[in-house]
């Protein structure tokens, strides 16, 4: 009988990692991604702190062991992985440091502010001091220095909520009745164990940059902007903003719906689920019927002429101004909607961005000259032949004639309604500006918040999904191009605007949550959208979806069908320039 002459290999006690500048580096089986990394930098330091890991595609924390070959890439505060594992661990740090100072202290992270930072709130007592601020900032540099690890571990699910229940922390005693897996996982610092649901830095040594700034009813915690990682940005005051940030806590315990557990409950006892809806979209009409009594105030009084909307992607901006010009024409006036698409220059003219590209979305787009001289003659109620812009052939062409009545009032939907250089030759008291964006949500619990950004970009995925025919991966892959379009074109200038318009709903979580959920579940494994696809997904589990039935409770006019669908606004179409 012949003898086998294949002998079987010894098994490696090394591993290779494969980084990716095309170092490889070798460890022994278990080395943690934060440990390879380390020596990587000895090699090529990082540019800005080192946060997380990518390690075959998935994002892993530093503490993650390594156990077969990988590639292996590091996660900086200067990416936006980085910066949201940064300012949970943040929160964590500033809870853990205001229990130590004050035995049974809670602070609720409530919402988050331009130029970086939360604005949070002392739960359940008066707000601290000046000097209590200081204490607790002091504290929290004291435990930073101290680089305390932060580990996790996890634990039945009944031990976590007898945990909770022991401090008193009702919103995660809600939130984990959504809780299907019996079992939960915990992070510590110093001894105190916290839910959150994204992963940690394994140290407090990393959270250098931050600041506690006082303000009435609570504090700020500033943190590093991913643009500038390592500094912090002064404070400038948004009291537009902020005045839209009190009307919705207002609105929120007016519904009594604080957080997401609460929203669960009333998803699943059904019995206050169409009161909650039908409140929220009267509450949205309240507003818009508001907006369009002080432009029609403003019109009477021979001032606006010119209303311009503005506000990041998926906002709900074409339905708002929709909304808005029926209830204009409930106050006697007859809207008319221009198209700003219509005024770009020949293509060949057109702004090229940093690859070369055409850049549509550049000021230098729009034929700035014709644009200001028309409508000043609109507002004179003098007959001007518009252009139409031939996508086809990218020029411009003449469009029709057209004359303001005494009663009409120009429309314009565009991301440059809220930059002067728009319109620098229209008197400003013949302008009236909005600015449209889902600007606050309901938050996980008291520390942990989903931000708006990225309700945005699942009402996107779902709405592209629909109307374009985009899946979730084509749509994950865009949206780093629209939000630097945003942040360049549309958020310098919120302030500019005369109002702003919270378009966010307090029970769209559980709407989109049945819709984006599929969507997201077929982003390929192994890709760089499945990160983010992941993220969504983590947090979409903790919202109980609405069924088919309770998604037919929306209202057909309602500023969500622009991305859910069946909306009766679709096929109305306000006076338009170009129709």
């Amino acid at each position: 009988m012949p003898q086998n002459l294949i002998k079987r290999a010894d098994p490696r006690d090394t591993i290779r990692v494969t980084l990716d500048n095309g170092l490889i580096l070798e460890g022994a089986v278990g080395t943690t991604a934060g440990e390879f990394l380390a020596e990587a930098a000895r090699y090529q330091p990082h540019p800005t702190p080192l946060i997380a890991a990518v390690c075959d595609e998935q994002l892993r924390e530093l503490s993650y062991a390594v156990q077969r070959d990988a590639s292996l890439a590091p996660v900086l505060l200067a990416s936006s992985d980085g910066g949201r594992i940064y300012r949970r661990s943040l929160v964590m740090l500033m809870t853990t440091a205001a229990d130590e100072l004050w035995p049974g202290c809670q602070v609720s992270v409530r919402y988050s502010v331009p130029d970086g930072g939360f604005y949070c709130a002392r739960i359940g007592g008066k707000a601290f001091t000046p000097q209590e601020l200081e204490q607790l900032e002091t504290q929290m540099r004291k435990i930073s220095n101290e680089d305390s690890p932060i580990t996790k571990r996890i634990v039945p699910l009944e031990e976590a909520i007898t945990l909770f229940g022991s401090r008193h922390e009702d919103d995660k005693i809600r939130l984990l009745e959504q809780r299907t897996r019996q079992e939960l996982t915990l992070y510590t610092l110093r001894g105190r164990d916290d839910y959150y649901y994204g992963y940690m830095v394994p140290s407090t040594g990393v959270l250098r940059y931050f600041r506690l700034i006082w303000v009435r009813d609570g504090f700020i915690l500033q943190y590093p902007l991913q643009e500038d990682p390592t500094h912090l940005r002064p404070l400038r005051a948004y009291d537009k903003l902020s005045k839209v940030f009190r009307q919705a806590d207002h609105w929120l315990q007016r519904l009594d719906i604080e957080d997401v557990g609460r929203l669960n409950r009333i998803v699943r006892e059904g019995d206050r689920l169409q009161e909650l809806i039908l409140v929220a979209e009267a509450l949205h009409e309240q507003n818009i019927a508001h907006i369009a009594h002080e432009i029609t105030e403003r019109h009477h009084n021979n001032s606006v002429r010119l209303v311009l909307i503005a506000g990041p992607s998926s906002s709900g901006k074409t339905t708002f101004a929709k909304r808005l010009a029926i209830q204009l024409l409930a106050h006697g006036l007859r809207p008319m909607m221009l198209e700003l698409d219509n005024y770009f220059v020949d293509r060949e003219l057109t702004p090229r961005d940093e690859k070369g590209g055409y850049d549509f979305e550049a000021l230098g787009a729009i034929n700035l000259p014709l644009f200001n001289q028309q409508l000043l003659d609109l507002t004179r109620q003098e007959e001007v032949q518009i252009p139409r812009f031939d996508f086809h052939t990218g020029k411009s062409i003449q469009g029709r004639l057209i004359r303001l009545r005494e009663n009409q009032i120009t429309i314009i939907e565009g991301i440059h309604g809220l930059n002067p250089n728009l319109v620098p030759g229209i008197p400003p008291e013949l302008v009236y500006r909005v600015y449209v964006s889902a600007l606050t949500q309901l938050n996980i619990d008291s520390h942990n918040r989903v931000a708006t950004t990225d309700m945005r970009l699942l009402r996107r995925i779902v709405r592209d999904a629909r109307t374009r025919g985009y899946n979730a991966t084509d749509t994950l892959m865009r949206w780093s191009s629209v939000r630097r379009g945003e942040k360049l074109n549309i958020f310098p200038y919120q302030e500019n605007a005369n109002i702003m318009f919270n378009s966010a709903l307090a029970y769209e979580l559980a709407a989109l949550r049945p819709l984006a959920e599929p969507l997201l579940l077929q982003v390929e494994p192994g890709t760089p959208p499945h990160i983010e696809a992941k993220r969504l997904l983590s947090f979409l589990g903790w919202v109980r979806p609405l069924s088919l039935a309770q998604l037919d409770i929306i209202p057909d006019t309602s500023l969500l069908r622009e991305f859910i669908g069946s909306s009766s606004l679709d096929d109305y179409h306000p006076e338009s320039s170009d129709s």
